[in-house]
C-alpha cells in the first residue's frame, strides 16, 4: 500500500485592524479540513475537522499553520487520530507551525492513538518571532484498549526569534526498550502542555519544567488517558486563562 500522498491542510490569519482578524488562507488538505467555528471577541477558532478514518502505511499528513503579527488563533480538534496496523509500513504526520511578532496560537490537541502493528514518525516545527506565543496541548497513546501499542518517534523543534528554545527527539518505536524501568515502564500514555515564547505562569506544578529559553513545559505519563487528560484540561485552563501566559521574557542568546 502506497498510501495518501501530502497534500498539505493549510491555515493561515492574520490582523486587520483593532479586534478584526481574517482567515488569509484556508485550504483543506488529504486528512484535515479546516473550518471556521464561531469568532471570539479576540482571536480567530478553527477547526481541523478529519476527513479520513486514520493513519495507513504510507500516509503523509502535513500541516502548514501561519500566525501574522499581532493576530491570535486558536486550533481546535473535534475528535483524536488514530494510526491503523500499518502492516509493516510506516506514515508520517508532520507540522510547520511560523508565528509572527506579536502573534499567539493555542492549538487544543485531541489524542493521536498509535495502534499496534502501526510505525509513525512525527514532526513540530515551530518557528516564533520575538514576542510571538504558542500554547499546545499533546497526547500521545500507545496503543487502542487491551493493545501494546505500535511504534512511534516524534520530533519537536521549536525556535523563539531565532534561538532554539526546544529540541526533543522522542524514540519510541520499540516496545522493548520504551518498556524498561526508567523510560515509560507499564505506562502508555505521553501527555503534555508546553507553553512558547512565554512563562505561562499558573500555579506550581511537581512536573513542571523549563526551557532553554521563555516557556516551559508539564509532562505526564499513565497507563491509561482519562486522569492525563483531566490534569492537563486543568493546566490548560490554569495556562491559557487571562494573564496565565505571562508577559513575553527577552530571548536567550548563547554566548
Amino acid at each position: 500500500m502506497t498510501g495518501e500522498s501530502a497534500e498539505p491542510t493549510v491555515v493561515a490569519v492574520e490582523r486587520d485592524g483593532p479586534g478584526r482578524h481574517l482567515a488569509r488562507e484556508l485550504r483543506p488538505g488529504s486528512f484535515l479540513a479546516p473550518r471556521p467555528l464561531l469568532p471570539s471577541a479576540d482571536r480567530l477558532r478553527i477547526a481541523l475537522v478529519g476527513t479520513r478514518a486514520g493513519l495507513l502505511a504510507g500516509d503523509d499528513l502535513l500541516l502548514d499553520i501561519s500566525v501574522g503579527p499581532g493576530a491570535r488563533l486558536e486550533l481546535v480538534e473535534p475528535s483524536g487520530l488514530v494510526a491503523y496496523d500499518h502492516r509493516g509500513g510506516t506514515s508520517r504526520w508532520r507540522a510547520r507551525v511560523d508565528v509572527a511578532e506579536g502573534g499567539e496560537l493555542h492549538w487544543d490537541a485531541r489524542p493521536f492513538v498509535i495502534s499496534s502493528g502501526a510505525r509513525v514518525e512525527r514532526s513540530m516545527e515551530v518557528s516564533l518571532a520575538a514576542g510571538a506565543r504558542m500554547l499546545w496541548r499533546d497526547t500521545l497513546v500507545l496503543g487502542r484498549s487491551g493493545e501494546r501499542g505500535g511504534g512511534v518517534r516524534a520530533m519537536t523543534r521549536a525556535s523563539y526569534d531565532g534561538c532554539e528554545l526546544l529540541v526533543e527527539d522522542l524514540d519510541l518505536m520499540d516496545p522493548d526498550l520504551r518498556e524498561l524501568p526508567g523510560i515509560l515502564g507499564p505506562n502508555r500514555v505521553i501527555g503534555s502542555v508546553t507553553a512558547l515564547g512565554a512563562d505561562p505562569g499558573g500555579r506550581p506544578h511537581p512536573y513542571r519544567t523549563a526551557l532553554a529559553g521563555p516557556g516551559a513545559q508539564i509532562r505526564l505519563l499513565d497507563t491509561v488517558a482519562p486522569a492525563i487528560e483531566a490534569d492537563l484540561a486543568e493546566v490548560w485552563e490554569d495556562w491559557r486563562a487571562p494573564g496565565g501566559t505571562g508577559t513575553p521574557d527577552p530571548p536567550v542568546r548563547n554566548g
